[in-house]
């Protein structure tokens, strides 16, 4: 469920979006069409993904008019850090090739550059005057939604992760994926120990599997996934189970169906 659903607009509110793009003119023309259209009001323009999640944070739009590629966090990275509900997005991009992806996360529409009035005004239409037809679409997901990582990942099958992204408050970590050691499950949370440093992720062990390249990540437990890069040798614990010892000493416990997994890598 997004923030349009939440609180749809109509005739005596305004739809309150941020505008976020990584070239200052791209940004300038939407808001010189954007200030035509008495039904949207502008918040705030951010030059970067990092930017946007901050002024999400504050500002609690409606909407959000969302480049795909940007430095430091792209798009898709965006919304993955945006708590739910999240506020409805329309991509405005220069790349056809990220539409199914756009659409797998329930964006409200998809403008390719160089970007009409008449075409922004479109999609200002869709969620001006059909919040309804958007809640009835969501309404399958709202107890237990995807997430936008997993929505994404669906779209693009065989495609994996290559780093992690962790809010913490105001702060956004980004994790290379070849910096992690193993992922640990603690609740509704995966915990990420890479190199030391442990951060905190709200995600399941088994909805992050999927993401990660399997070839380098192996569920090795149904608490943990272990980067066998990183493991030095396995030693027997008991009859049926083993542990793995990883370059820094640390011991991970390695179940009957994940020793099986291992040996079909090792």
């Amino acid at each position: 469920m997004n923030a349009a659903d939440a609180n749809p607009p109509h005739a005596s509110t305004q739809i309150r979006l941020l505008i976020v793009d990584d070239e200052a003119p791209a940004r300038a023309l939407l808001a010189e069409y954007l200030a035509k259209d008495s039904r949207v009001e502008v918040l705030a323009q951010c030059a970067n993904g990092v930017e946007a999640v901050k002024a999400v944070a504050e500002l609690q739009p409606d909407l959000i008019l969302l480049d795909v590629q940007m430095p430091k966090l792209d798009g898709f990275e965006v919304l993955e850090l945006l708590p739910e509900p999240r506020p409805s997005v329309v991509f405005v991009t220069a790349f056809d090739e990220h539409a199914i992806e756009a659409f797998a996360v329930n964006a409200v529409d998809y403008l390719l550059k160089p970007v009409t009035p008449e075409r922004l005004s479109a999609a200002i239409d869709r969620l001006w005057t059909e919040p309804g037809a958007a809640a009835a679409a969501d309404a399958d997901v709202r107890e237990s939604p995807p997430s936008a990582a997993a929505l994404r990942a669906a779209a693009r099958p065989g495609r994996y992760l290559d780093r992690i992204l962790v809010r913490e408050g105001s702060r956004i970590h980004v994790i290379p994926l070849e910096r992690v050691d193993y992922f640990e499950a603690q609740s509704d949370y995966v915990q990420i120990v890479a190199g030391g440093e442990r951060r905190r992720k709200q995600q399941t062990l088994t909805e992050l599997e999927t993401l990660l390249d399997p070839a380098h990540f192996v569920r090795v437990h149904r608490s943990y996934i272990l980067h066998i890069d990183r493991m030095a040798r396995i030693e027997l614990y008991a009859k049926d189970s083993r542990v793995a010892i990883l370059r820094d000493r640390t011991r991970v416990p390695i179940s009957r169906a994940g020793y099986a997994r291992l040996r079909q890598l090792l």
